[in-house]
């Protein structure tokens, strides 16, 4: 991959394309989890240490779907002015900002920008444009620019006009960000070159969100555990009642033939033997532990049980690649967060006897975050949906325009 490293940014501006799209606090709008800012900052310096200036774009938000009741953006609560804080702090630098990413004011400041110097420009989804992959719209933010960086590896599976429709006019000045080096690294590293055991452990609420990814699995992986709401659907192909669990049925003859792959590839296909029930979508529901072949009508599982927890410990113990990506129940509630908890401390655990672990991004990188574990695990993704589709086989329109 040409990355950063092989250019020499002396009076150069360099716009890079940064996933700065963060968890604001609803009150305050203040960055409550910087860890996407910190991750392009070694980018960021490099430039800026070769004698280079920057320009940022990002996006934050949908702020186009999410409009006020008078039709028109919410600016407020979608402005990158809101980050603008965080990056100069992560910098220990002052960061321009630009209101506006299509207008004067983002042309005159990019033309005085002077070497050392970071500009940061308006939210590219206030424009319909940006995602549509329109040329000019694209063209008119190439203009800002003499070189172009990809290092948003969370917007890489989209091809929107900042992410791959720009490359484009950098025909031999466009490069990778040591986000995306790292992230298509370590993606490659876990499907070319896993060391054995290899475990992938999948959650979250749907098989039709991770169709594609669990069938490219089960052709890579020795151990497949899954978890979340969207074991329920497996169970029930199984013949088990499971009460008001969360579940497809128009998944189910899928999750058999799934099963059934699994079985002729030699995978073991984990699915948990009990479950946390209540009888409401709420931390203040009833709870109890039950087993899994019989869950009674009126109670539903949000998380797995600590049988279930104990068996995927032992399994992510004695692995040498761990993949994780979707939670085991609903972890942002304490009383349905303890299957996570306990298969992230395995992670953790087979990690520190050297085992490679990679969180996919998401709610997974979420949950580790949630519990302190961001540092003692191999490496934390950046973009979920991107590195699923990764996983998936696609092409990557983000990564693709670069190495055109």
């Amino acid at each position: 991959m040409k990355t950063v490293d092989s250019i020499s940014f002396a009076g150069q501006k360099a716009l890079v394309r940064v996933d700065f799209n963060v968890p604001l606090d609803k009150a305050t709008l203040a960055v409550t989890d910087d860890a996407r800012i910190q991750a392009a900052i070694p980018t960021i310096q490099k430039i800026l240490n070769d004698g280079g200036a920057v320009i940022l774009m990002s996006h934050l938000g949908r702020p186009l779907k999410k409009l006020k009741e008078d039709g028109t953006v919410d600016v407020a609560k979608h402005t990158l002015h809101n980050v603008v804080n965080t990056v100069s702090a992560a910098l220990g630098k002052p960061v321009q900002f630009a209101s506006d990413c299509m207008g004067e004011e983002a042309a005159t400041k990019a033309a005085a920008l002077k070497p050392g110097e970071v500009l940061l420009l308006e939210n590219l989804r206030f424009y319909k444009e940006e995602e549509k992959g329109d040329t000019a719209f694209a063209q008119k933010l190439a203009s800002y620019g003499t070189i172009y960086v990809n290092d948003a590896f969370g917007t890489a599976h989209r091809a929107h006009a900042s992410t791959a429709v720009i490359a484009q006019f950098f025909p031999q000045a466009k490069c990778f960000g040591y986000v995306m080096a790292k992230e298509v690294a370590n993606a490659q590293k876990l499907m070319n070159n896993a060391e054995r055991p290899f475990t992938a452990i999948t959650g979250g609420a749907k098989v039709s969100d991770k169709l594609l990814i669990l069938e490219n699995l089960i052709n890579t992986v020795d151990n497949l555990i899954i978890g979340g709401g969207m074991a329920y659907t497996f169970l029930k192909a199984m013949g088990y009642e499971i009460g008001s669990s969360l579940c497809e049925d128009d998944r189910l003859e899928l999750c058999k033939q799934l099963m059934q792959k699994a079985e002729s590839k030699g995978v073991q296909l984990l699915l948990p033997v009990d479950s946390v029930v209540a009888d409401a979508f709420s931390n203040e529901a009833n709870h109890k532990v039950c087993d899994n072949k019989q869950i009674e009508k009126g109670w539903m599982g949000l998380d797995i049980g600590p049988e279930a927890t104990a068996a995927y410990a032992k399994v992510i113990a004695a692995s040498k690649t761990i993949l994780w990506n979707g939670p085991m129940g609903v972890f942002e509630m304490t009383n349905f967060e303890n299957g996570t908890k306990g298969v992230a401390n395995a992670v953790v655990a087979a990690t520190q006897n050297g085992a490679f672990s990679l969180i996919g991004g998401g709610d997974s990188a979420a949950a580790v975050a949630q519990f302190g574990y961001q540092n003692q695990v191999s490496y934390v993704s950046t973009g979920g949906g991107a590195l699923l589709e990764y996983f998936e086989g696609k092409v990557l329109p983000g990564i693709a325009a670069i190495e055109a």
